[in-house]
């Protein structure tokens, strides 16, 4: 088993990051339809599974296919249980939370990041939702190894609806989970949450 937020906590926290994305500049287009997102079903495992590495802290997220290339900050719990979130600052980062293996362990390793931030613009997720399956995001590690995953789902859903369990449940091999905000906004508030699901697919 692994440490995961119980089902209220995971929908308080994406709350809390939804608040964050809210008041800057909108993502265009960034956001595909909730009920095409939710579609997509998990692509099959792959014929030669990657062997699990050791537990290492990630400190760098590059995405090729939206242009993300970010250093990566811890993220634990904040004092009233909710799981802290990035700040919100002109250098926005992506972070991870601590208590969820580290990418490339096995278990869904979990970031989170900001699609706007506020009077800054853009923040370092703001074009997750166009990833698609197939699609590459690699984690650079503090012990300068590499792991290499390959999307497999992209699901858009609303916060109310979040899928506890298909995050921060247990799954038999090394998975990543990116999360956001997305969909329509009801006032400064965006309504949903963008959860890319991806799994390892190579290591170096």
């Amino acid at each position: 088993m692994i440490p995961r937020p119980g089902h209220a906590l995971a929908a308080v926290a994406l709350t809390v990051l939804l608040a964050g994305c809210g008041g800057g500049q909108g993502d265009g287009d960034a956001a595909r339809p909730a009920a095409e997102a939710a579609a997509t079903p998990p692509a099959s495992a792959p014929a030669q599974p990657v062997r699990p590495l050791a537990r290492s802290v990630p400190v760098g997220l590059r995405i090729p296919a939206i242009g993300v290339d970010t250093p990566v900050m811890g993220l634990g719990l904040a004092s009233d249980g909710t799981v802290e979130v990035p700040p919100v600052t002109d250098d926005d980062r992506a972070g991870w939370y601590r208590h969820s293996p580290t990418p490339g362990q096995v278990g869904p390793s979990v970031l989170l990041g900001h699609v706007t931030v506020g009077r800054y613009g853009d923040g370092v997720f703001r074009h997750l939702a166009r990833l698609h399956r197939g699609d590459r995001i690699e984690a650079r590690l503090e012990n300068g190894s590499t792991a290499g995953f390959t999307v497999t789902a992209l699901r858009t859903v609303a916060k109310a609806d979040f899928p506890t369990d298909d995050v921060y449940g247990d799954v038999a091999g090394p998975e990543l989970r990116l999360i956001t905000c997305g969909g329509p906004r009801d006032g400064e508030e965006y309504r949903d949450n963008v959860i890319v699901f991806a799994r390892l697919s190579a290591t170096g």
